[in-house]
């Protein structure tokens, strides 16, 4: 249940990190506005709030982690949100990335 609890909760930070990340770029580089900048710096704090709530108390190991959930979540981002179509390389990476994420986070450890 932990190792669930805590895949949901990337996926909820990752939609807050990109979503943010994509509501700034939206408001400077395509005009939209002060309302989408600021709703776009909200969605980054909550961001940070949301990492905060995984059950594994390592800064490092949570972030490191994420990264790889950051990889492959921008990229489907990109592909519902702006027609974006990853080719055969950028899949491959993100599954790495993925990978990776649960080598960090989810081998067993000698504690």
């Amino acid at each position: 249940m932990l190792v669930a609890r805590s895949i949901a909760l990337f996926v909820v930070a990752a939609l807050f990190e990109i979503g943010g990340a994509w509501l700034v770029w939206q408001g400077v580089r395509e005009h939209r506005g002060w309302i989408w900048i600021g709703a776009g710096v909200i969605a980054l704090g909550a961001y940070g709030f949301v990492a905060t709530l995984q059950p594994d108390g390592d800064f490092g190991r949570i972030l490191a982690a994420y990264g790889g959930v950051f990889v492959a979540g921008s990229i489907a981002w990109g592909m519902v949100a702006d027609g974006y179509r990853p080719d055969r390389w950028d899949v491959t990476g993100a599954l790495i990335c993925l990978a990776g994420m649960a080598l960090i986070m989810y081998a067993p450890r000698n504690h």
